[in-house]
């Protein structure tokens, strides 16, 4: 069996996003997206949503390089000087992981999100986060153990071929993310394209995953904003070409 969700990330973060990821949907071949419910533009791309209801809309859940939703002073060991989340993941993790303190200002903000997705009305397709940051082990038993709560079906699993199996450091956090999964009854994609080459995935390095896709249920995720690489690689006529001609109808997380 083969299968393939085509993902388009950070959904909310700039109107820029938002018009390529409805570009992507509507005259490409976008299947699912995945909501920055505190980005810039988040009521836009919830606007967005609503008219395609064939998106698969996700939660791109934020707890690093980015805003948080709640106030910063109710998450001081999370957020910087500025009221956001740094971008150094390794110091911000391992602060994560020693602190419970921490950990119940990050489950906090995690509910916080989950619940503003839940406002929006939109179906929850999928749960992933910002940089993948969902792999770190309090982060995953947090999201995990809020599944049942908020209705959530399928998570990303962020395993690419070679990539992941291949790089000593990421993947036992992978492969124990693929176990809770399972164990909870969670869905998951069986394999991720983009990994390598995110934020430049044109057309021709799209084709050629294309090509050659493992068996399972494939996630190929973009970054699409208007006029970059990775949009016009959605909407390209030979990648749509050769997904008609490999009988390969993107689907959504829900599917699974």
């Amino acid at each position: 069996m083969q299968g393939l969700i085509v993902t388009a990330d950070d959904f909310g973060m700039s109107l820029e996003i938002n018009a390529a990821v409805e570009d992507g949907h509507r005259n490409g071949i976008l299947s699912a997206a995945s909501l920055m419910v505190a980005g810039d533009a988040a009521s836009d791309a919830v606007a967005r949503a609503r008219a395609m209801p064939g998106l698969g809309v996700g939660l791109h859940l934020v707890l690093v390089d980015g805003r948080p939703m709640l106030p910063p002073a109710r998450l001081p060991d999370l957020v910087d000087g500025s009221g956001r989340f740094p971008g150094n993941m390794t110091l911000l993790g391992a602060r994560i992981f020693f602190s419970a303190r921490a950990r119940r200002q990050a489950e906090a903000e995690i509910r916080a999100q989950f619940d503003a997705f839940r406002a929006t009305g939109l179906a929850l397709d999928h749960v992933n986060a910002h940089h993948h940051f969902h792999i770190h082990p309090a982060l995953r038993d947090i999201v995990i153990g809020l599944a049942p709560e908020y209705g959530v079906r399928a998570i990303r699993l962020p395993r690419e071929p070679g990539l992941t199996a291949g790089n000593a450091i990421v993947a036992p956090f992978v492969a124990s993310l693929r176990r809770r999964l399972d164990r909870a009854g969670v869905a998951h994609n069986d394999w991720q394209l983009g990994l390598t080459g995110t934020g430049a995935m044109n057309a021709t390095r799209t084709r050629n995953m294309l090509a050659v896709l493992p068996g399972g249920v494939t996630e190929i995720y973009f970054h699409p904003a208007s006029g970059n690489d990775d949009h016009r690689a959605l909407v390209d006529p030979g990648v749509r070409t050769l997904l008609a001609e490999r009988d390969l109808q993107p689907m959504t997380f829900a599917a699974l």
